[in-house]
């Protein structure tokens, strides 16, 4: 069917308006106050996961487990504050970070691992400085 551009922008507008408003869960087991997810288990409050266990205040995450407070993340898991990050592990407040584990307020990195602030750190200094810095940042 022949449409132009105003009725194309129109209805695509009137679709994501229509998805946007739905609050229904699919196939998902035991989660809690979730809207939009697929497939999630044991999930609370968390908004269009597809494929997630244990997220809590997570949204448009795939395929990530006891995740929180985190956006936009695909295969990751114990993320905690994190966004757009993938095929990580124990990040705290990162952005953009793929392939990294134990990173703590990292931006951009890959295939990094005991960083914090982009700067990396033996394994006991990384543990021994986090846990001082998020008791801080707690307050």
């Amino acid at each position: 069917m022949p449409v132009d551009a105003q009725t194309f922008e129109a209805e695509l507008r009137k679709l994501q308006a229509d998805a946007n408003s739905r609050k229904d869960n699919a196939g998902c087991i035991a989660c809690t106050a979730c809207e939009r997810c697929v497939e999630c288990t044991f999930c609370t409050r968390s908004t269009a996961l597809l494929r997630c266990h244990y997220c809590v205040d997570a949204e448009r995450c795939v395929a990530s487990t006891h995740c929180r407070e985190s956006q936009d993340l695909f295969s990751c898991t114990h993320c905690e504050v994190s966004a757009r990050c993938s095929q990580s592990s124990y990040l705290f407040r990162c952005v953009d970070c793929t392939s990294c584990s134990y990173c703590f307020g990292c931006v951009g990195l890959i295939g990094k691992d005991f960083h914090i602030l982009n700067q990396p750190y033996s394994r006991s200094e990384y543990f021994a400085i986090t846990a001082k810095l998020r008791k801080a940042l707690v307050r």
